[in-house]
């Protein structure tokens, strides 16, 4: 909350909106939550420096910046929580106050160097050697700016008794925390030793006062990591809380310890299930280096949205990396996908097929005649489509997902070059096989709106109501899209990614 979002946590929000909306419109009884973590000594300054209060930094913010991206990249999140809401602060004193009550805390002194950008004691390896205006001086790796050393009387948290059942959860499942290597990583830094985790500050009191002792108030990330049980009811809804936890996160691989170490011990600590899992996604790098606030790097989502329109934003980030690795963005590299993969590979065919039925059928959907290998061939791949994406987002994999999918876009371009519809219609002997050509091909656009709806929403929805199709497209099974329910009558329409000028 020190300053506003740029692409790389859109990337974070359109990743988990996708997942939860595959997950819905396979029926499954899902919740999508997000929000913003307010405290700390990070914004705390930020807010000073500009003048105001940090709820006043952060009201502003929020109403200004991170509600509004949700609406810019489309966003259909069923809550959204600040960690300044009466309901998460009261229910971290709960959660703090069992821990107390159960001897997981203690008081002692720590020394430590602290990044201010991460909010995060760091160890020796963490730092690397400034350059520039920092030459001689240890920067934090991530910001690349001085840490400071910190000498504090605090409440700690008996992290290290919790190292070896940490181990024993990723050996027992080791699909906790993906991809592959970040597990590598959170197995390795538990083994190097897991010391006692600090949580609570009292040389600033913009936080969670701590229950037992209001002089302190409990670390940012102690405080923040809770939001995801707070949201859900823990300490105030037991049904609501058992309905939804454990849950599935989907982070940024910079703050992969924080999540796969710390938070699943904290849980242990209260008698509480761990999450269903941790996926910390890669880096989105700008130049070859990491997209930073900091390094004024940072690309407003808007700047993509206003030429490209959501959909591409959606689309690009989640098809051209593969989804738990760092990816490159470059303007060059999203307008060529735009214009060859969405406007002329999904959006020509799509506008294809509905003017040939319009044009050839009066409008009228065809019933399809006498099947060749070739038709069946499309059919068998709406299937093959169908089963291979969703089980592509069973293991979070959701480039391979949007690529099962595409596998019928280029399927059905290439059915309709050799089929040639359009030569078809100029022979009156040719109609039946001419409205099965149709027919196959309506049928097969029919099942890619349905599986492209969960990254390409506003698109599917229109291509959906030209389909002339009951109800929407959010509302078929994902899972059995190629099941899909036909209309009767197709409607113009307009072009699902209209063709955009970008400056050399």
């Amino acid at each position: 909350m020190n300053d506003v979002p740029h692409i790389g946590h859109a990337y974070t929000e359109v990743a988990a909106d996708v997942l939860a909306r595959w997950h819905r419109q396979a029926g499954d009884d899902t919740w999508m939550l997000t929000g913003t973590d307010e405290h700390g000594q990070k914004i705390l300054r930020t807010a000073t420096a500009n003048g105001v209060t940090p709820k006043q930094w952060a009201d502003k913010l929020v109403a200004e910046a991170w509600i509004p991206l949700l609406e810019t990249v489309d966003i259909a999140n069923d809550d959204f929580i600040r960690t300044t809401e009466e309901r998460h602060e009261q229910n971290v004193q709960k959660f703090l106050q069992k821990l107390y009550d159960d001897g997981h805390i203690y008081t002692g002194e720590y020394e430590g160097y602290y990044c201010v950008g991460c909010e995060e004691y760091k160890q020796p390896s963490d730092l690397v050697a400034g350059t520039g205006e920092y030459e001689g001086q240890q920067v934090c790796a991530i910001h690349s700016k001085p840490v400071e050393l910190l000498h504090e009387k605090n409440y700690f948290f008996r992290m290290s008794a919790f190292a070896d059942k940490l181990l024993a959860l990723y050996e027992e499942r080791p699909d906790f925390v993906q991809p592959e290597s970040a597990r590598n990583e959170a197995v390795s830094f538990v083994k190097s030793g897991l010391a006692d985790l600090s949580i609570s500050r009292s040389t600033f009191d913009w936080g969670v006062k701590v229950p037992w002792d209001e002089s302190h108030v409990v670390y940012v990330w102690f405080d923040a990591l809770l939001n995801y049980i707070t949201a859900v009811g823990y300490g105030q809804d037991d049904e609501e809380f058992a309905r939804r936890w454990p849950a599935q996160h989907v982070i940024g691989k910079d703050i992969l310890r924080f999540h796969a170490v710390i938070w699943p011990a904290m849980l242990m600590a209260a008698g509480l299930e761990v999450p269903k899992g941790v996926f910390g996604h890669g880096w989105l790098l700008v130049g070859g280096e990491k997209m930073s606030k900091s390094k004024l790097t940072g690309i407003a989502p808007e700047q993509i949205t206003e030429t490209f329109g959501s959909d591409a934003f959606r689309y690009y980030f989640l098809r051209a990396i593969a989804f738990g690795q760092d990816g490159s963005f470059s303007w060059e590299d999203l307008a060529a996908r735009y214009q060859a993969e969405l406007a002329n590979g999904f959006g020509n065919l799509a506008s294809r097929v509905v003017a040939m039925i319009n044009r050839y059928c009066d409008g009228t959907v065809p019933a399809a005649g006498t099947l060749t290998a070739a038709d069946i061939e499309i059919a068998a791949i709406e299937r093959r489509a169908t089963d291979a994406s969703w089980e592509a987002i069973d293991r979070l994999a959701i480039h391979e997902a949007i690529g099962a999918a595409w596998e019928l876009v280029d399927a059905l371009n290439g059915y309709l070059t050799i089929e040639e519809p359009w030569s078809l219609a100029k022979d009156p002997e040719q109609r039946d096989r001419l409205e099965t050509v149709l027919a196959t091909a309506y049928h097969g656009l029919g099942t890619l709106a349905v599986l492209l709806s969960p990254v390409l929403p506003v698109a599917t929805a229109k291509l959906w109501t030209a389909l002339g199709a009951p109800g929407t497209v959010q509302e078929q099974r994902i899972d059995r899209a190629h099941e899909w329910t036909t209309g009767t009558q197709v409607t113009p329409l307009e072009g699902l990614f209209p063709r955009v000028e970008v400056a050399e």
